[in-house]
Order: C-alpha cells, then sequence, then structure tokens
C-alpha cells in the first residue's frame, strides 16, 4: 500500500483497541492494520497550512502558516491557557469562532496518562481529547457552561493535581494506578475555596464512581526506550509498526508524532497486505 498527502492528525474511535484511520490525499487507511508490518514514511520538502492551504517554508502550531498563526482565534494563547481568555474584553480574535468554540459546554476531567492530571475540553470533544493525550484512563468531574470558566477551574486544580504528562512514559505505556474518583473527592472541597460564587454557581458535579472511561491501544510491544524522529532533520522514517498511541505511530526505529507535522507532504509505503 502507498499512500501520498498532506498529513493531518488522525482520526480515532474509542474501540477496544482504539481504532486508528489515516487519511491522505483522499485515501483512507486503518492505521490497526498496519500492527506488525514495515513501514517507510518520506517527508516531500512541502508544507501546506491546514486551515488556508497556503504553502509555507515552516510549520506553526502543528500545521499553521505564520500568517493564520498570527490572526486565527484557534491559534492564540489562550487555547493552551484557557484561564487567559480575553473575549470578555472585547479582544478576541474571532468573536464569531469564540461563540461556536468557548461558549459551549465544557467538561473539566481527571486522566491518567504517566500519572494523573487535570484537563480540560468542550464536551462533543469526549472521548477523543483523552485518546489523543494517550490516556489509559479518564473521568468527568465538572461541567461548565464556557471555556473561560473550565480555564480557571482548571488552574484551581493545578494547586493539587498536575497538568503535564511524561510523553516518554506515556508512550512505554507507562502509567501510577490512580483512583481518579477518590482524586476528586479528595481535591474538590479544596479547590471550591479558590472558586468565587459564578464560578461555583455555574460548575456541575459530573464526577461517579463508576464513569471513568478505560482506553486501551493497538500494540504488538511497547518500547523501552523512545527515539523520536523530526522529519526537518531526517526526511526518510522507516521501521516496524508495534504500536499506535495518541497521536503518535510508534516503530521498533522510534517514534514520530503525526499531529505535528500537519499539513507536511508525505508518502507513505507499507508492506501490510
Amino acid at each position: 500500500m502507498k499512500l501520498q498527502g498532506n498529513l493531518a492528525k488522525m482520526v480515532t474511535e474509542a474501540t477496544a483497541p482504539v481504532s486508528y484511520r489515516l487519511e491522505l490525499g483522499g485515501q483512507s487507511a486503518r492505521v490497526n492494520d498496519w500492527l506488525g508490518a514495515r513501514l517507510r514514511i518520506e517527508y516531500l520538502q512541502q508544507i501546506e497550512c491546514i486551515h488556508c492551504g497556503r504553502k509555507t517554508s515552516k510549520s506553526f502550531n502543528q500545521g499553521y502558516c505564520y500568517p493564520c498563526f498570527r490572526s486565527l482565534a484557534q491559534c492564540d494563547q489562550c487555547i493552551m491557557s484557557p484561564e487567559k481568555c480575553h473575549f470578555h474584553l472585547g479582544t478576541c480574535r474571532e468573536p464569531d469562532w469564540a461563540m461556536n468554540h468557548c461558549m459551549r459546554p465544557h467538561i473539566v476531567y481527571l486522566s491518567n496518562t504517566s500519572s494523573a492530571k487535570v484537563g480540560i475540553t468542550r464536551e462533543t470533544q469526549l472521548p477523543t481529547r483523552w485518546i489523543d493525550q494517550g490516556a489509559v484512563r479518564a473521568l468527568p468531574v465538572l461541567r461548565v457552561s464556557q471555556r473561560y470558566h473550565a480555564g480557571l477551574i482548571e488552574d484551581a486544580f493545578r494547586v493539587h493535581v498536575g497538568d503535564r504528562t511524561n510523553w516518554r512514559n506515556m508512550l512505554k505505556h507507562l502509567y501510577e494506578e490512580v483512583d481518579l474518583y477518590a482524586m476528586f473527592q479528595s481535591t474538590w472541597p479544596q479547590v471550591r475555596e479558590r472558586l468565587d460564587a459564578e464560578l461555583l454557581a455555574d460548575a456541575e458535579e459530573i464526577a461517579a464512581p463508576d464513569a471513568a472511561v478505560e482506553l486501551e491501544y493497538p500494540a504488538l510491544t511497547w518500547p523501552q526506550k523512545i527515539v523520536s524522529f523530526n522529519l526537518d532533520k531526517q526526511p526518510v522514517v522507516e521501521g516496524e509498526l508495534i504500536a499506535v498511541k495518541g497521536q503518535y505511530l510508534i516503530l521498533d526505529s522510534g517514534v514520530i508524532n503525526i499531529r505535528k507535522y500537519g499539513g507536511y507532504l508525505v508518502s507513505i509505503d507499507s508492506d501490510a497486505a
């Protein structure tokens, strides 16, 4: 099988294990079927912005050209740090986009990627968000009316729970066993003390002891050492596909983050049947 086209994040489905699909150049391939096959990925020295299609010599924020990176609301700092939302100040880059994406119900959740972490996402993005992070377990704990409120609550949780993933351990499938519901029960009373009346009124508790979502990933084995490929420095990547997790293809020769190279024109050869 040979595919050619501009990379985009893999499409996922929360089956057991998670199903991955790569859409490239008008073709669609089920990545799970590539397990055990040899892959050859070649970067063809061309990048197209994933938003406007403009050819660009450098990719920003996982696939955007510089003008889009500077002008789009989805590339603003508040997407990574939602507690810095400035919509209410009237300075949002794209108010209409924000109304459709940020002024929608959001979920505050606890997940286990390499260890327990707190995060937020639009309600419609579950469980996709957890899969993209490589979580093995996740628990929705609060529902709020907008992204800004979710970000402020997430920021209050950070005093007690981390918000980072040890990505190397995640890819090695190494994680701490954590009771996410018990963690919420122990931290929420302390977090509540840091929130004002408006946030408390908006925060609907939805955590339940039996609501945790378990996620499995397709794998023949897990790597013991992580070597990360960089297409800008090494345009040809080859190896046997041994696992898929998050947005990573895990080869016996190293790992590549597909989402990082959004817009990159590549060819992919597989000896899968």
